[in-house]
């Protein structure tokens, strides 16, 4: 979330920016600063009246010494009813700060100063594009048909053991599934990240901590008997790992990579344009977490949008990179750019990455910092990024890659898969 003394510096910058994404946070900034007033008074009234309870009781002590027996009883009943004032401001001091956190959590991270104006992905803004789109043979299908006609994926066997959107890889398909997650995997690590495995379901903290909660609550699936969450990526978990810790400028960067299974309800997702693997309610994702100083996090930015476009030209398929609009930004990143692989067959654009700086509107939340050469703590910069997500880059490789004789697999992936064709 936003720093409060960083609300009340550039206020009226904040509800500019926050206007790119298309909302006008003027009342709650407002709310804001007021509830913080009344914050910093309740604080500076508890502080006055503790320190005169300690002063008054250090006199009690030296009159009973002196035998001034009626003097102290009279400044015991004072520092009696300084105890109940200290009690009631304490109270209201936490439904204060209780106050200002809720409203914290209802404003959005402010926007990079480059991130585009615009309402919906229609307004995302194409910066770079790569790689020849393939001219298919006549009888090309889409992935979902291959997966049928090579018998690689089921979807009519997930659906009957789960529901729609939980798909089961057979042969093949899972060996190929397998073969991505190793490269991806390796690939990160040789490129610095160190490997993790981590839990797939996560707590409330933890969701707040990296902004899943309260502003997606209604796509995670949630385990009501324990009060626990089925992640959507493993950068809950992940960024997790540092929350409440404070770091050493030496630490920096911290590179981390995890392979999860992701989990979402996608709830109002229907339409020709979620067939197959296009959108799932379960898939696999590799991640890539950063943890950086901040006058690091955007050359840090850079280096993961180069890390993920070799990934995309091993592969050999088209991708596009768009700088997304206001609208389009989710509720904790400033700036985020996604990757987009050509489906040949559907003729469109699919999404398979998001690479995402969120400056330190997570690390506040999760209070993770750093100390400087000072002394002072300060809170780091988070960054995270897929690399990649599986289903629509199967679903790339598989209708990119198909010939009349079957399904070609990526050079760099044969190693991994131990086969070079599905057919």
């Amino acid at each position: 979330m936003l720093q409060v003394q960083f609300i009340r510096d550039n206020k009226e910058e904040v509800i500019k920016r926050l206007k790119v994404r298309n909302i006008d946070a003027s009342f709650l900034i407002g709310q804001v600063i007021v509830l913080d007033e009344e914050r910093r008074s309740l604080q500076t009234k508890l502080d006055n009246t503790l320190a005169e309870s300690n002063k008054l009781s250090k006199e009690i002590g030296a009159h009973f010494k002196s035998g001034a027996i009626d003097k102290a009883n009279a400044l015991k009943a004072q520092t009696g009813e300084l105890k109940e004032a200290s009690k009631t401001y304490n109270e209201q001091l936490n439904e204060k700060t209780e106050a200002l956190t809720a409203l914290l959590y209802q404003i959005p991270n402010v926007p990079h100063p480059s991130v585009p104006d615009g309402k919906s992905d229609e307004d995302n803004e194409e910066i770079y594009k790569e790689g020849d789109v393939p001219t298919l043979h006549g009888d090309a299908l889409p992935h979902w048909e291959l997966a049928k006609k090579y018998d690689i994926i089921d979807f009519d066997l997930g659906a009957k053991i789960t529901g729609a959107g939980f798909p089961v890889y057979k042969g093949k398909g899972a060996r190929l599934q397998r073969a991505l997650i190793a490269y991806f995997l390796d690939k990160n690590t040789q490129a610095g990240y160190k490997e993790y495995q981590v839990p797939h379901m996560v707590n409330e903290a933890s969701g707040y901590g990296t902004g899943q909660l309260p502003d997606k609550e209604g796509q995670m699936y949630h385990v009501g008997a324990d009060d626990l969450y089925l992640i959507p990526t493993a950068e809950v978990p992940v960024t997790n790992f540092f929350r409440d810790e404070i770091l050493n400028e030496a630490d920096f960067p911290i590179c981390c990579t995890a392979y999860t299974p992701c989990f979402r309800r996608e709830a109002g997702s229907y339409g020709a344009h979620v067939r197959g693997l296009n959108r799932l309610h379960q898939f696999d994702k590799v991640e890539i977490v950063r943890v950086e100083h901040p006058d690091n996090s955007y050359k840090a930015f850079d280096g993961m949008l180069e890390h993920v476009k070799e990934i995309l030209r091993e592969l050999k398929l088209p991708f596009r990179i768009l700088r997304l609009c206001g609208g389009d930004l989710t509720f904790t990143a400033a700036l985020t750019f996604d990757f987009e692989v050509y489906s040949t067959a559907q003729e469109r654009w699919l999404e398979i990455s998001s690479v995402s700086n969120f400056e330190n509107y997570q690390a506040n939340r999760l209070k993770l910092r750093y100390k400087d050469e000072n002394g002072r703590s300060v809170l780091a910069h988070t960054l995270n990024g897929s690399s990649l997500a599986l289903p629509r880059v199967l679903a790339g490789i598989l209708e990119n890659c198909q010939t009349p004789e079957g399904i070609k697999i990526p050079e760099v992936l044969v190693p991994y898969t131990g086969f070079d064709m599905i057919s």
